[in-house]
């Protein structure tokens, strides 16, 4: 290989938790694509005046920790995460589980088309089956309107793409029974409008289209529309990763390699079958999906709901993830989620350390984002299984949150980690421990 094709020597830079918290936004700017201008909107945060544009009644900010998390090999490609989360160990367990994950290649992500519906309910109407043909025989004309010729759906970066009817009998809605048929007061119509939102969410722009739609619904089909917004749903939008933890990383020899391996499957057949240990499963998942959709100015509530109406679409709820052990041994990770989350609009673009985030991640499009987002949710998933099968969920995790604790209790700069020790070898991690710990070296120091 001649010397011109040979590839630029990789930078090595030290590991951000390696350097004190002053210096860790320059190391990040030299990691990363991040302006002077970029370090400092990081460092300011949402100013008052942007956050008065953003809701009602503002009468300051909330900050919670940016954190970011290493190690990511995402389909080939290195990643730093930014993540946003207050509950200690997260960042530092999904950048230990990417670092396993990346001795087995890597995470493998998908993801669909960014497919989104929008729901109108049809009811009272007189002839639902005559109905039902008529909006098909209309599906095309009504979305030739809403993409070229209706001004308030027309968009460059997102289309409707189809209409599909459901129906239902439910007792108690339409009209009294004095104004159609008894039989006809219980059907109940739901209009879904398909939408290929591209690289935004797309809520704010399904919404208009389904108020847009309601009175040529009402004409064509002969009912009442009455809700008509958006499905968080978003079962046709969905990503998806995988990933292989390499036997001999989890344990010293082959035995406890096979053992540990054999635990976290059990522990996700656990969640596969009961739902009370599903929702915490899929807690824990969540932990990392709602940190990098809250960095990155996403509607973290949109996610919850669609993951968590997505575990239970077969009609129990059940875990996102899955873990098996493969013909070589190694543990094989899988995660699938519905993910409703852009890079245009909302408070993506008005955030300005959203904006850095995704500078950050340096991501091209919504569904590179998504492929991204959901690896992290596997990557928690995964360490947090490791460690309750392993050395318990509190041992790292109370070994944290004992930082919180001395902080909390009123220890300052270096003293917050003599706290923190202590405590944590005495296993008392308490407040009023720490303030006596606090008072001792306090008196210590005076004599």
């Amino acid at each position: 290989m001649s010397e011109e094709s040979q590839p630029p020597p990789q930078v090595v830079h030290p590991r951000l938790r390696d350097v004190p918290v002053t210096d860790r936004l320059q190391l990040l700017s030299r990691m990363t694509t991040l302006t002077d201008a970029d370090i400092a909107a990081l460092r300011m945060g949402l100013s008052l005046d942007q956050a008065d544009r953003m809701i009602e009644n503002v009468v300051a900010t909330y900050a919670l920790p940016f954190g970011i998390a290493e190690n990511f090999v995402v389909n080939g490609r290195e990643v730093l995460v930014p993540m946003v989360v207050e509950e200690s160990s997260v960042v530092a367990a999904c950048s230990f589980a990417a670092k396993m994950a990346r001795a087995g290649g890597g995470f493998t992500a998908g993801s669909t088309d960014p497919i989104m519906i929008g729901q109108l309910q049809v009811l009272e109407c007189p002839d639902s089956e005559a109905a039902v043909e008529r909006l098909h025989a209309a599906a095309d004309e009504l979305i030739l309107w809403l993409n070229t010729q209706n001004t308030s759906t027309i968009s460059r970066h997102s289309r409707a793409v189809g209409l599909e009817i459901r129906q239902f009998e439910v007792e108690g809605v339409g009209a009294p029974a004095t104004s159609f048929k008894a039989e006809a007061r219980n059907a109940m119509l739901v209009v879904h409008v398909l939408y290929d939102c591209g690289d935004a969410m797309g809520a704010n722009l399904i919404n208009t289209a389904c108020e847009a739609l309601a009175p040529r619904i009402e004409a064509i089909m002969g009912g009442r529309v009455n809700l008509r917004i958006l499905s968080n749903l978003s079962d046709r939008r969905r990503a998806w990763a995988s990933c292989r933890i390499p036997a001999h990383l989890l344990g010293a020899g082959r035995d406890e390699q096979l053992q540990v391996a054999q635990h976290i499957v059990e522990a996700s057949l656990f969640a596969e079958a009961d739902p009370y240990r599903a929702a915490t499963h899929n807690k824990g998942v969540m932990n990392g999906v709602d940190a990098v959709v809250i960095a990155t100015g996403n509607d973290w509530r949109a996610v919850e709901a669609g993951a968590h109406a997505y575990a239970a679409r077969n009609g129990r709820y059940s875990s996102l993830t899955r873990w098996r052990i493969d013909e070589q041994g190694d543990l094989v990770g899988e995660i699938d989620l519905p993910l409703a989350v852009g890079i245009v609009g909302g408070a993506t673009r008005v955030h300005p350390s959203a904006q850095v985030a995704l500078k950050i991640l340096a991501v091209r499009t919504a569904r590179e984002l998504a492929e991204i987002i959901v690896c992290v949710g596997l990557a928690q998933n995964f360490a947090a299984l490791r460690a309750l099968v392993s050395e318990g969920i509190q041992h790292g995790h109370m070994a944290l949150h004992a930082r919180q604790v001395a902080a909390a209790a009123g220890a300052v700069g270096e003293q917050v980690d003599r706290v923190a020790a202590q405590m944590v070898s005495e296993g008392n991690i308490r407040p009023d421990r720490a303030r006596q710990i606090i008072a001792n070296m306090a008196r210590q120091s005076s004599t």
